[in-house]
């Protein structure tokens, strides 16, 4: 086999590669629509702006606002909390640590991401809930008049999107920070210290040679790790005190997520009920494929 047959052979096997992937979403997709509109047709109230959930009443009413704003609200919080700390610790393992620490380190930090989901709910429910309960206490106390989201509280603390957002973070952290180490691991060293011979003290060397170069992977990992967040479970079911209302006050009892409402109910759903569940997913999947687009739009965008 020639060089140039071989190479069209390897372009046509990746393009079917890419084909493939292209076909699979499609067809979820597809199956999402054709088991979501029976359901749609049936609800008698708005399906992007109702918060309760009773599908198989009579009268089908339900929605998905209570469950988009649930699930936005924890896992943007849990991306706020994961990425400075991934951030920071990969840099300090690629460019810090000794070369034996940071072999450690980079091992403990992956290892976290082979710990199930229900490990993490368990964990969450049984151990982080009452530090996290004292926690939202303080907040409430000291800043419930100045966070809006934090104002008016009853002064019960337990299973809230707060606590589901940080037992995330820590789930998502490990995917993260290892994919931003790789990155910073692949710094040309040439620039690291062509910014020390100028004069430039470690952190500068960090923020001007490092932390541009590693953008897109940062926001690549960011992005990953909200994947992942927007789709936990079983973590999450365990964890919130499941209702359907929209409520700011972050640290009190209550809310509910595209995933976790999904596999609660689903056992016990009705025809209409499962059409209605599947809906949720359908949701769930076309804000997951908007995320990944805006992803893709900023890692493509020129550095200033």
């Amino acid at each position: 086999m020639t060089t140039r047959t071989a190479d069209r052979a390897f372009r046509l096997t990746t393009q079917a590669a890419a084909g493939v992937v292209l076909v699979v979403v499609l067809a979820i997709g597809a199956f999402l629509v054709n088991r979501a509109v029976p359901a749609l047709r049936a609800d008698t109230a708005n399906f992007l702006t109702e918060t309760s959930w009773f599908p198989d009443q009579a009268k089908p009413v339900f929605g998905i606002a209570a469950l988009a704003f649930g699930t936005l609200v924890s896992s943007m919080l849990a991306l706020l909390l994961a990425v400075p700390v991934a951030v920071g610790t990969a840099l300090f393992v690629a460019h810090y640590a000794p070369r034996r620490l940071a072999r450690l380190l980079g091992f403990l930090v992956d290892l976290l991401a082979a710990v199930p989901s229900v490990v993490y709910g368990l964990w969450g429910l049984y151990f982080l809930k009452t530090h996290v309960n004292d926690v939202a206490g303080w907040l409430d106390r000291h800043f419930g008049s100045v966070l809006t989201p934090l104002h008016s509280s009853t002064g019960t603390y337990g299973g809230s999107l707060f606590l589901a957002g940080i037992v995330l973070a820590i789930m998502i952290l490990p995917i993260i920070s290892a994919i931003v180490r790789e990155v910073f691991l692949q710094v040309p060293r040439a620039n690291i210290e062509a910014a020390l011979a100028l004069g430039a003290t470690r952190w500068e060397a960090m923020r001007l040679a490092v932390l541009p170069y590693g953008r897109p992977g940062i926001v690549s990992a960011s992005m990953l790790g909200l994947g992942r967040a927007l789709g936990e479970t079983i973590a999450v079911a365990l964890l919130l005190s499941t209702s359907y209302d929209i409520s700011w006050h972050i640290t009190q009892p209550g809310g509910a997520t595209f995933a976790a409402n999904i596999a609660l109910k689903f056992n016990e759903a009705g025809g209409t009920g499962r059409g209605a569940l599947i809906a949720s997913g359908l949701v769930l999947f076309v804000i997951t494929l908007l995320v990944n687009g805006v992803a893709r739009a900023v890692v493509r965008r020129p550095t200033l």
